[in-house]
């Protein structure tokens, strides 16, 4: 058995049982892989996959056990390289982030462009998904970091730090009736059709519960993962927008008026997350910092090193979070 065998075993479940794609994904052929996967499967005495002529149908449960052993496997490898790295003073090397649209358009940027002033030769992954699919990401091994908004329990293998609170804000054009009402209440909400983001698969709506707990019916007539779409069909009449402050921009006020709603739906928690077993190189953890600054490479470090997310929490009061965005979007409607 080689590691090389493993690095291929992965990588064809992680293609969806295409050893073509996989070849592809490491660059090398897919006669070597298959090669390579006969090879194994003949030391190891089990069949990993079931076939179909040349083509791979479903994982065994055998395969599915040799498979969760091997990520592991190749988890530790890129740690040992990454321990390495950072004693040899590296600077090289690379950050793979999943994160929301909302992070990646409006409070990443900032953040990007200092760390690679820092670190001109890291080189940086952003994608972009719902929780969902960022959670998908981590369990395949693909990403460094996953940054998100609740949800914790679709990611219970990461230690997950808590870097900003906010407010939701309710967005309307300039005009309607809700903007003349000095304090908004879900009351007067649920009178108008509302436009907001993709509701989680999994769970339940933090913002429909606000609703249901004063026995209100909210009419949620369209939903978007991108704040930039809830504001265009704001701006068309579609409805009232409900999202995060920070995707209110300067520009934004020219025809549109954001409103205040805090303690109308529960306060909301943005955490960055790592895989509990990994190392953090030195650029990783400033990265952290950079993102929120109150999670030094002291307090990321401890918080590695522990073994339950209860003790992670236990390093964090609400209070101590700062609380972002809502001040900033609010102040715009002042000078509309």
């Amino acid at each position: 058995m080689t590691l090389q065998q493993l690095r291929y075993l992965v990588a064809i479940a992680d293609s969806g049982l295409n050893i073509t794609a996989a070849a592809d994904r490491l660059y090398t052929s897919q006669p070597g892989i298959s090669k390579q996967l006969k090879l194994l499967e003949q030391e190891l005495g089990v069949q990993l996959f079931t076939r179909k002529g040349k083509s791979l149908t479903a994982i065994t449960p055998a395969g599915r056990e040799v498979i969760g052993r091997a990520r592991r496997i190749m988890r530790e490898v890129e740690n040992i390289r990454s321990l390495a790295g950072d004693m040899a003073g590296e600077q090289e090397g690379t950050l793979a982030i999943a994160t929301t649209h909302t992070q990646a358009r409006y409070v990443l940027p900032d953040v990007i462009r200092e760390f690679r002033e820092r670190y001109p030769k890291i080189n940086l992954e952003l994608q972009q998904g719902t929780s969902e699919q960022i959670a998908e990401l981590v369990a395949a091994n693909r990403v460094d970091f996953a940054i998100a908004t609740g949800s914790r329990h679709l990611f219970p293998n990461l230690v997950l730090l808590p870097c900003y609170r906010w407010d939701r804000i309710v967005v309307v054009p300039k005009g309607h009736p809700l903007a003349a009402i000095p304090k908004l209440s879900l009351a007067d909400l649920a009178e108008h059709p509302l436009v907001t983001y993709v509701f989680s698969a999994t769970g339940e709506s933090s913002l429909k519960k606000a609703f249901a707990d004063q026995g209100l019916e909210p009419n949620v007539v369209f939903t978007a993962r991108d704040a930039d779409i809830i504001k265009t069909y704001v701006r068309m009449g579609m409805g009232v927008g409900i999202l995060a402050p920070m995707a209110f921009e300067p520009q934004d006020q020219k025809d549109l008026v954001p409103l205040d709603a805090a303690g109308l739906f529960p306060r909301v928690t943005t955490w960055l997350g790592f895989r509990r077993d990994s190392v953090l190189r030195k650029y990783m953890v400033d990265f952290v910092a950079l993102f929120a600054a109150h999670l030094t490479s002291q307090v990321t470090r401890k918080a590695a090193q522990m073994g339950t997310q209860g003790e992670v929490d236990a390093l964090f009061s609400e209070d101590s979070l700062p609380l972002k965005g809502a001040a900033s979007a609010l102040a715009a409607k002042a000078v509309v």
